[in-house]
């Protein structure tokens, strides 16, 4: 039987950098697919009453130590934005409409937004930031606006954002194997072990 592992992600969640830097090697050792689920964090928060633990000072300080400490043992490089929390909207939309128009983009895509979030420390609530960062990994920026912008782009990004909330999922990442949750990039042993099943 072959897994797979559905992959609920938002570029503004360190945590979920940190796992997309793992996953496609735990898939790939089990012979399993990964399959990538943009959402919208904020959406999810709305509709599960959760909120991120960077608002709360004592945890949101602590988790930047224990996220530095997940990079160094990953061997991946990690810097705190300077700029969080970033409103992802409009990255969460790139994705999903690459993911549908450009699928063979998407992986580019994927890794310049979070080398410029989670490596670089880049504003990313700034459109020309957002725009020069895909400049530079080979995108027409005005393109992956206007496809971020279409009406079937949005619909994408919310269906998947209710599919992920009926599911379970209340941050991210959020990983499924089967019927299985795991949440957190802390969890990824289990990731394992689930495929290993």
């Amino acid at each position: 039987m072959t897994h797979s592992i559905d992959f609920y992600f938002d570029f503004g969640s360190p945590a979920a950098y940190l796992a997309a830097t793992q996953l496609p090697h735990i898939a790939a050792d089990a012979g399993a697919t990964l399959v990538w689920k943009p959402m919208l964090l904020g959406g999810v928060f709305q509709a599960t009453g959760n909120r991120s633990p960077a608002e709360i000072k004592l945890k949101g300080r602590y988790m930047n130590k224990d996220l530095a400490r997940f990079a160094k043992r990953y061997g991946v490089p990690f810097a705190h934005n300077p700029h969080f929390p970033i409103n992802t909207l409009l990255l969460m939309r790139g994705a999903a409409g690459l993911q549908m128009a450009q699928p063979e983009r998407f992986m580019d895509y994927v890794k310049a937004i979070y080398a410029a979030m989670w490596v670089d420390g880049r504003n990313m609530n700034d459109p020309a930031t957002v725009g020069a960062a895909l400049q530079a990994a080979g995108f027409d920026a005005a393109a992956v606006l206007a496809l971020a912008n279409a009406q079937a782009t949005k619909d994408r990004l919310k269906a998947t954002t209710q599919e992920a909330v009926e599911r379970g999922v209340f941050g991210a990442p959020t990983m499924f194997v089967g019927d299985e949750m795991f949440w957190g990039q802390d969890r990824l042993d289990f990731v394992r072990e689930a495929l290993a099943a």
